[in-house]
C-alpha cells in the first residue's frame, strides 16, 4: 500500500503558470510550504538561499522587469515578443523568486552542495503543494540573470536568482510525463 508520502511524490508533476489560476496558496497555507522548505538538509546551516513573494500588487513592476531583460539581451525584439515577455509575470497565482548565495562563507561548504540544499527546499514545497491539492512549477529563463532584474530584486553580489516558483489550482491538467526506470540511472559501485 503506496503512504502518503509516496503519493505525493509520484503523483507530482510540473505544472506551467500559464496552466495555474486562482485560488493559490493562502497566507496560512503559503507560510507551511515555507516552512516544509526550512526542514531541506541545510549542511553547516548556512541558510544559503531565500524565497522572495511577487505580490499581486507588484506584478506590473515585474512585467516591466521581463520587459526590460528582453529588451536588454535583444534590442529588435519585436512588441509581440515584449509583450509576451511581460505577459509572464501575470499568470500564477502565486509567485516566489528563488535565490541561492554561492559567495563564499564560513563554515565552506561548497556551491554545489548548497544547490543541492535549494534544490530539496523547492522539492518539499512542490511535494507539499501537491499533497494539499495545489499545482505547482518552476520556470526559469534568460530575464534571472538581467541586470534590471538583479537590481528590481536586490540580488547581492554572490547571490544567483534560479528560478521562480508558482502555485495555484491546476486550471487545465496534462497527462504525467513518463519517468525514467529505476536501471536508468542506478547502478551499483564495482559493477
Amino acid at each position: 500500500m503506496e503512504s502518503p508520502v509516496e503519493r505525493a511524490i509520484h503523483e507530482r508533476k510540473n505544472t506551467t503558470p500559464r496552466r495555474l489560476r486562482a485560488p493559490g496558496p493562502s497566507a496560512k497555507q503559503l507560510d507551511s510550504l515555507l516552512s516544509a522548505a526550512a526542514a531541506a538538509p541545510d549542511h553547516g546551516k548556512l541558510n544559503p538561499w531565500r524565497f522572495i513573494l511577487i505580490p499581486e500588487e507588484r506584478r506590473e513592476d515585474l512585467a516591466r522587469v521581463f520587459r526590460q531583460a528582453l529588451k536588454e539581451r535583444d534590442a529588435d525584439a519585436t512588441l509581440d515578443q515584449l509583450e509576451a515577455a511581460r505577459d509572464k509575470a501575470a499568470r500564477a497565482p502565486t509567485l516566489l523568486l528563488a535565490v541561492i548565495d554561492l559567495s563564499r562563507r564560513e563554515p565552506d561548504i561548497p556551491a554545489e552542495e548548497r544547490l543541492v540544499s535549494l534544490g530539496c527546499a523547492i522539492q518539499n514545497m512542490l511535494l507539499l503543494a501537491q499533497a494539499v491539492g495545489f499545482g505547482s512549477g518552476l520556470a526559469s529563463g534568460q530575464a534571472l540573470s538581467s541586470s534590471v532584474l538583479r537590481d528590481a530584486f536586490r540580488i547581492r553580489a554572490g547571490e544567483v536568482a534560479v528560478c521562480f516558483v508558482s502555485f495555484g489550482t491546476v486550471a487545465v491538467d496534462k497527462p504525467h510525463k513518463a519517468r525514467p526506470a529505476v536501471a536508468e540511472f542506478y547502478s551499483v559501485y564495482g559493477k
